[in-house]
C-alpha cells in the first residue's frame, strides 16, 4: 500500500512540474545546461517538463509494481555478473 501512495505522490509532483513549469523557472531559476543545449526549444522550462515527465513515469511504475523489473531490465545488468 505504501508504494501506491508514494507512486501517486511522484505522479502528482510530476504533473505539477509539467503544468507549472513557469513557476518552477521563476522560483528555482534557469538550468545552465538546459539553456545551452535546449535553448531553441525552451531551455530550462523544457527541462523542468522533462523532469516532470520522468517523475510521472517513475510514479506509474511504482504504482504498477514494475519499478524493480524496469531497473533490472535497463541498468541492472551493469551490476549482475
Amino acid at each position: 500500500m505504501g508504494r501506491v501512495i508514494v507512486g501517486l505522490l511522484f505522479a502528482i509532483a510530476g504533473a505539477l512540474m509539467v503544468i507549472k513549469s513557469e513557476w518552477f523557472y521563476q522560483n528555482f531559476g534557469s538550468i545552465s545546461w538546459a539553456e545551452e543545449h535546449l535553448g531553441s526549444s525552451g531551455g530550462s522550462r523544457f527541462m523542468y517538463k522533462l523532469i516532470g515527465i520522468a517523475f510521472i513515469f517513475i510514479g506509474f511504475t511504482l504504482v504498477t509494481n514494475m519499478f524493480n523489473a524496469i531497473l533490472m531490465a535497463t541498468i541492472g545488468r551493469l551490476y549482475i555478473r
